[in-house]
C-alpha cells in the first residue's frame, strides 16, 4: 500500500494510507436455473446444480489472464434457481484466492458460499467471495451512477464506442437469456443494450470479447489494463 507523508506544526508527522481509485468492471450473470443450496455435485454441474457450469465458465472468462487475474473486475452471480431463491455471490478480483481456472474450482467456490447462513447483508465465504440475499433489482441499486450494459443481440455494438465505456456494469442472461420483467427493471434502471457482434454468443464469450474490447480501447489512451499478480490480499 502507498503512503502520503504529511508534516504538521511542531515537526509532528504522520503516515496516512492512501488507496488510489481504479475504474472497476463489474459483470452480472443472471442464473435462472441455478441451483441455491448446495446439495449438488461439482461432478454434474449442468444437470445437479441447474446449468452451475454456464455460472462457472462466466467466472473464470471474467477474472483470468493468461498468467494473472484481473484485480479491477468484480463477478456478481444472481441465483434464482430451487429451493431457495434469490442469493447473490459476488467475486472480487482484488482479494480473490483459491479459485483455478477450471469448473469445479469455481463450482466449489460457489458451493461454500450457497452453504452459509445468508442474509441481507453481505457474508464472506472464502477470501473473495461474498453472499448475500437479493434479486435483481437490489443488485441494480448498488451500482447507482454507474454505467450499465445489457447484452441482447440487437444492441449497439461495442467496437463502436468502447472508447467512451468508463466504469461499466456488464449484465448478462444465462442460456434461457432474460425475462420480459428483468428487462424492464434494467431499462428502469437506465440501462443501455449493447452487443459483441451479429449472432448470439455463449455468456463467457461475451465476457472474453467485453474485456478485449475495453482492453484495446484503455492501451490506445496510453491505460495499462488491470493486471495484477495472482497473490490478493485477504
Amino acid at each position: 500500500m502507498d503512503y502520503k507523508l504529511l508534516a504538521f506544526e511542531h515537526a509532528y508527522i504522520f503516515y496516512i494510507p492512501y488507496v488510489d481509485i481504479v475504474p472497476m468492471r463489474d459483470i452480472v450473470i443472471i442464473g435462472h436455473k441455478a441451483k441455491t443450496n448446495g446439495d449438488f455435485s461439482l461432478n454434474d454441474l449442468p444437470g445437479s446444480a441447474g446449468r452451475m457450469d454456464i455460472l462457472c465458465r462466466c467466472v473464470s472468462c471474467a477474472l483470468f489472464l493468461s498468467f494473472g487475474m484481473r484485480r479491477d473486475v468484480n463477478v456478481h452471480l444472481l441465483l434464482l434457481g430451487e429451493p431457495d431463491p434469490g442469493k447473490i455471490i459476488r467475486f472480487e478480483g482484488l482479494h480473490l484466492r483459491y479459485l483455478n481456472p477450471d469448473e469445479r474450482s469455481s463450482g466449489s467456490l460457489i458451493q461454500k458460499a450457497i452453504q452459509k447462513n445468508a442474509t441481507e447483508l453481505d457474508i464472506r465465504s472464502t477470501p473473495g467471495v461474498w453472499i448475500r440475499r437479493g434479486n435483481l433489482r437490489s443488485l441494480l441499486s448498488q451500482f447507482e451512477g454507474r454505467t450499465l450494459l445489457y447484452l441482447r443481440e440487437d444492441g449497439k455494438d461495442i467496437r463502436e464506442f468502447a472508447h467512451e465505456i468508463r466504469d461499466p456494469v456488464f449484465i448478462l442472461g444465462d442460456h434461457t437469456g432474460v425475462t420480459e420483467e428483468e428487462e424492464e427493471q434494467l431499462f428502469k434502471a437506465g440501462a443501455k443494450i449493447i452487443s459483441v457482434g451479429p449472432i448470439s454468443l455463449h455468456s463467457n464469450h461475451c465476457i472474453t470479447i467485453i474485456h478485449n474490447e475495453l482492453d484495446r480501447a484503455e492501451a490506445e489512451r496510453g491505460e495499462l489494463p488491470g493486471e495484477a499478480d495472482c497473490s490478493g490480499e485477504e
